[in-house]
């Protein structure tokens, strides 16, 4: 059974872009062993991120990012199982914000901020797959 999991977490202030390539370093080597593919998106000290695979490797996984001392309020915005993967093609692809068009954001918040903590988990996963159709997303 597939299953697909979406969370967000505040980053502790001591995160550097040294230790946020070290994550998807570390993603893109452990994911594929377990199945698990996905997408992260961090922007202004916060994370999103969408998670699938098994129903047991997605729930060993959630349960280390929960324990991850970088991560603090961390908030589950979805869970389902699913049928078929949306983010297939990436042992964890992440965002590229640069490329991010602010509209977007707008689209689904209030504000042109990624704000995962004021939209529903709905709104959230709408986002991610918008930010996957215009290649807003690096390997």
């Amino acid at each position: 059974m597939l299953v697909r999991l979406m969370y967000a977490s505040r980053a502790v202030p001591t995160l550097d872009q040294d230790e946020l390539h070290n994550i998807l370093r570390q993603s893109k080597l452990n994911n594929p062993q377990h199945g698990i593919t996905g997408l992260l998106c961090y922007s202004g000290g916060i994370f999103i991120q969408a998670l699938e695979g098994g129903r047991s490797a997605v729930s060993r996984l959630y349960g280390r990012i929960a324990a991850d001392p970088r991560h603090g309020d961390l908030i589950l915005l979805n869970y389902e199982e699913i049928g078929e993967r949306r983010f297939a093609g990436w042992s964890m692809g992440q965002v590229n914000m640069a490329r991010l068009n602010p509209a977007l954001l707008l689209k689904y918040s209030a504000t042109a901020t990624l704000d995962p903590y004021s939209v529903s988990g709905k709104a959230s996963m709408a986002l991610f797959d918008e930010l996957v159709a215009t290649a807003s997303v690096m390997c």
